[in-house]
């Protein structure tokens, strides 16, 4: 038999309550123990601080509390109800089973949110910062949130957290925080491109600065379609925001802000890509009408950005000299010429000391490792003389100093559009060997998309860089291409890709491949192409699509449907899948697979927790279906994207190797008119 549910028994009986109320009544004493115990209460809740009710699925992203001791500001995260989390099995393990790393969700699924809270610590409210000109209405926090605008900051309507609690860590895609948030940004969104859905975006809530003196505050929004970033002064008593500069980009806006304070606390800097470049901006916070002054300009870019001590110059890294370079350069934050602080050829690292008397670089150039320098600062005119640097580091070996490193030479060439394409460019005859009689040549890939390679300082693709050596030993021609969506050539070449990725970037790799045939003598039918991540996808869509240009290619951890890749990059420049179909269906190599006809080598990683394997494993299926035999897939089962052991790079790269070897060498099979390059 089932009990009846049991009565919840009251604290006191009617008769106890009836005793207490006739003692206070008769008793001082008992009155002014009461008094006592209520003031007790009440100074032990104006000690403890006031506590910010947070759902399950919300915690506390970074906290900062103002000048006045009054105002707490507060950046929540929000991981979402309904995403699901792919996950890439684990196979060698201490515990012998196969164990699941849980790494992301995919692109277009729901994403992590980020609200702001502005806690008053006298009158113990929160109120939830609203958009710039949003009615009250639209600023209603959603899924355990406070029903309205401002609540009492200790309504117990969920597990409460304390502001100063430390945030705890969600988990994120490639380490960054992608697109959020349940409110409404102005303007109102236009329609966007066929295929593509006007729905009106979302706003996230990015990143948070106080001013020195900690009186001020801004934050950096951006919209969850990728296509607006505003930067905003937060007004703690109501809430409200004030608009100090919009940047709005029809592709995408791009992520690196580099948003700080002067020390007057009153100006504030920042990066921003206007027109075609990105430069450095200054606006004063705290105008009634904030206008942003722009302290650089022209047909060059700004890379990074250091503020002196005392903030009487910024000290930028840009492409000015050549968008190859990254040269520091001085600017005066009142307005001026940048004057240039550096002069070796290559690519800088710069931190002034705190006197700013010396600085400490990092530089680089095409075959010289990065090394630490020191350097004396002083007030250098524009066009004056550069400092020396003076070397503390050596890094290299004696063995490595003895091998006679190539500094790659920079061509271009033009593209079909007429644009003109950097590329490093290795030879035989560079390091004086001989060009094998069979003229072949390899074309290799950068990855990450948004990358530069053709530069003159030193390469994060090392391991390339000698493979290209080897390569141009055994009497092969190298050419390592800047094709359309690279970093450093502006926001057009950046964006480039937009809803068509293999399409305007293939377009210059196999127009790099005419210019090896029509230049430097390259024999078109023995043409290879090779890269990893994004430079793996590209070689899927060069074998799959252009199979008259190219005999072999070596796709490395490549992406092979971008639905299934992650939400931060991919929705940047194809949207989201569900709304645009169309721009993945043609971004994606698995669609194109039936034609291959050239040898393919896939090499994927198993525990690929940024590209997952299963991007090779569906790719790989496909192609069983389809019938073809001239390939080969080589997996590693302890690699993540970037491979650690020694043993697996080397089997990588002799595979590679081997293949060139055998099908740009090797006799062919057919005669194919030495014009099939378009």
């Amino acid at each position: 038999m089932e009990a009846a549910p049991k009565k919840s028994e009251p604290r006191t009986t009617r008769s106890q309550q009836y005793l207490e109320r006739e003692e206070a009544k008769l008793l001082e004493h008992v009155r002014e123990v009461v008094r006592r115990e209520k003031e007790a209460e009440e100074r032990q809740k104006r000690r403890e601080p006031p506590r910010l009710e947070l759902g399950e699925r919300q915690s506390v992203e970074d906290a900062a509390l103002d000048a006045s001791e009054r105002y707490a500001y507060v950046l929540v995260s929000e991981r979402p109800a309904n995403a699901a989390t792919a996950n890439v099995p684990d196979y060698l393990t201490e515990s012998a089973y196969t164990e699941d790393i849980r790494t992301r969700t995919k692109v277009g699924d729901a994403q992590e949110t980020r609200s702001l809270a502005v806690l008053d610590l006298h009158t113990r409210k929160a109120t939830w910062v609203r958009w710039p000109d949003a009615p009250p209405e639209q600023t209603r926090l959603e899924q355990g949130r406070p029903a309205s605008r401002t609540a009492d900051a200790t309504t117990p309507d969920a597990a409460p957290r304390a502001i100063e609690e430390a945030a705890e860590e969600d988990e994120q895609e490639d380490g960054v925080v992608a697109q959020k948030s349940a409110q409404k940004p102005a303007p109102k969104p236009t329609a966007g491109p066929a295929g593509t859905s006007a729905a009106a975006p979302t706003v996230n809530w990015l990143d948070l600065r106080l001013s020195n003196d900690s009186r001020h505050a801004i934050a950096v929004l951006r919209s969850s379609d990728n296509k607006d970033r505003w930067i905003v002064r937060i007004i703690p008593e109501s809430g409200a925001t004030r608009v100090l500069d919009h940047e709005h980009d029809e592709a995408w806006v791009r992520r690196d802000q580099r948003v700080g304070w002067l020390p007057d606390s009153r100006h504030m800097y920042f990066l921003a890509e206007r027109g075609d470049w990105r430069h450095l901006y200054l606006v004063d916070a705290t105008a009634e009408k904030p206008a942003a002054q722009a302290l650089t300009a022209g047909r060059w870019e700004v890379d990074e950005v250091t503020l002196s001590q005392d903030g009487g110059r910024f000290y930028i890294s840009s492409t000015q000299a050549d968008a190859g370079e990254r040269q520091i350069y001085a600017v005066p934050a009142a307005g001026g010429q940048p004057a240039r602080v550096t002069g070796a050829t290559g690519h800088h690292v710069f931190e002034p000391s705190p006197d700013g008397t010396m600085a400490g670089i990092v530089h680089s150039a095409g075959n010289k490792p990065p090394e630490v320098y020191l350097m004396p600062l002083g007030d250098t005119p524009a066009g004056g003389a550069v400092p020396r640097m003076i070397q503390v580091t050596t890094s290299t070996s004696a063995e490595w100093q003895s091998f006679p490193w190539l500094d790659p030479k920079i061509v271009t060439f033009q593209a079909r559009d007429g644009a003109q394409v950097r590329a490093r460019l290795y030879t035989p005859e560079m390091l004086r060997a001989r060009r094998d009689t069979k003229r072949p040549a390899v074309i290799f890939i950068h990855g990450a998309g948004y990358l530069q390679n053709a530069h003159r300082y030193w390469s994060s693709y090392y391991r390339e860089y000698m493979f290209h050596h080897l390569l141009a030993s055994r009497g092969y021609v190298v050419l390592d291409i800047d094709y359309r969506g690279s970093a450093g050539y502006g926001r057009d070449w950046r964006t480039a890709v937009y809803r068509h990725m293999g399409a305007k970037d293939l377009d210059d790799i196999v127009d790099g491949a005419k210019y090896l045939v029509e230049e430097h003598d390259a024999d078109p039918k023995r043409l290879g192409v090779y890269g990893g991540s994004y430079g793996g996808f590209l070689t899927l869509m060069a074998m799959f699509t252009q199979p008259d240009v190219f005999a072999a290619g070596a796709a490395l951890r490549p992406v092979t449907d971008w639905a299934h890749y992650n939400h931060r990059y991919t929705s940047n420049i194809l949207n989201v899948p569900q709304e645009d179909a169309e721009a993945y269906a043609r971004s994606s190599p698995i669609y194109f697979a039936e034609g291959l006809e050239g040898a393919l080598l896939i090499c994927h990683g198993m525990v690929d927790t940024n590209v997952h394997f299963q991007d090779s494993v569906r790719l790989a299926q496909r192609l069983i279906e389809l019938g073809k035999e001239n390939w080969e897939l080589a997996v590693y089962p302890a690699e993540n994207h970037s491979f650690e052991e020694q043993t697996s790079w080397a089997d990588e790269y002799r595979r590679i190797l081997k293949l060139f070897e055998e099908n740009l060498k090797a006799a062919p099979s057919g005669d194919t008119p030495s014009d099939r390059i378009p």
